[in-house]
């Protein structure tokens, strides 16, 4: 690229579906050589992640950058109309629009301003949008932390008290060289105990719900293809009915908001470990028969496992790779 004066406004103008690297190599060149950058996001109905979603993702990581969201509805090669628009939406033409697309000269043109190109080649950052969406596992290098969080796959591990689900979750996280998100419940608990707190309250599940979804969706960012999460806020609503005696709507209203992609439910035949903190040895089979129908009756696939930590370990792997292809999991430097 030749050199360039310092320019005044610079607009970076795309579908961004989903945002990547390559984009974002776009909007900093921009930032580079502009004193104001604005991004406009074109976004249709129907479309997953939506425009809204990718706007927001495009904020957070070009919080000085003014992104905007347009409803995409008009023809995409009547580049005249498009700089029409442009120039409604700025208030003015801008002074360079920045792309990878052979669009851009014309509707630069249009507008009466540079074009710059940026990686047209795509030899800097080879990926797209398409490319993405057919496999976005695949190209896990090329996407930021925000948008990992959305297509990271989520795998929970749940059961009763005491059946093992905290090692494998940590078993799996190693397999897979990902992140685990470990009970926050548990924590809760144990500080409950402590101040000699023995009084529940729905109020405090929908806290520990809110919470453990929150800590899942964080560590989803770090994730390398998928997340395991030791429980989540569906578990929750059955510890609610262990320690109230009845269901929560508000606790349910919580769960429903989350995403899970595959269930791990921890067998009850081996046997129970006190650690100080468990009481529910003699509830323990009949939770595991709750979790069974709460799973049978939902829309997630699931799978029981029993047998030792390795048994179950492999079981689960095998349940896991035989949805999603071991080649797609795998960071790309292993073999």
């Amino acid at each position: 690229m030749e050199p360039l004066p310092q320019l005044s406004l610079g607009l970076v103008i795309g579908k961004f579906y989903p945002p990547h690297r390559g984009h974002e190599s776009v909007i900093q060149t921009a930032l580079r050589h502009c004193s104001q950058v604005v991004v406009i996001v074109c976004g249709r109905a129907g479309e997953a992640p939506d425009g809204q979603l990718r706007r927001a993702w495009l904020q957070e990581l070009f919080p000085t950058v003014e992104v905007r969201l347009i409803d995409d509805i008009y023809p995409s090669d009547d580049s005249q109309l498009w700089a029409d628009l442009t120039r409604q939406w700025l208030g003015r033409a801008p002074d360079a629009v920045f792309t990878s697309e052979d669009y851009g000269d014309r509707y630069a043109t249009c507008l009466g301003c540079r074009h710059i190109r940026v990686d047209p080649a795509r030899q800097a950052v080879p990926c797209s949008g398409t490319a993405i969406r057919a496999s976005p596992w695949r190209n896990w290098e090329f996407l930021s932390p925000p948008v990992r969080a959305w297509y990271a796959l989520r795998i929970v591990v749940v059961g009763a008290e005491s059946t093992g689900t905290t090692t494998l979750s940590e078993a799996l996280a190693r397999h897979y060289q990902t992140v685990w998100v470990p009970e926050y419940g548990r924590a809760y608990s144990a500080r409950k105990q402590a101040q000699g707190d023995t009084h529940w309250t729905t109020e405090e599940f929908v806290h520990i719900a809110e919470e453990q979804q929150r800590r899942e969706n964080f560590a989803a960012r770090a994730a390398s293809r998928l997340v395991i999460g030791d429980t989540n806020a569906f578990a929750t609503t059955l510890w609610h009915r262990r320690y109230l005696g009845f269901d929560s709507p508000a606790v349910a209203g919580v769960a429903h908001r989350g995403r899970t992609d595959l269930y791990l439910l921890t067998g009850d035949e081996i046997p129970f470990v006190q650690d100080g903190l468990r009481d529910g040895e003699h509830l323990r089979h009949r939770m595991h028969g709750w979790f069974e129908d709460a799973l049978k009756s939902g829309t997630v696939p699931w799978k029981l496992l029993r047998g030792s930590p390795q048994a179950r370990l492999n079981a689960a792997i095998a349940e896991i790779e035989s949805r999603w292809p071991i080649a797609l999991l795998k960071p790309a430097h292993q073999p």
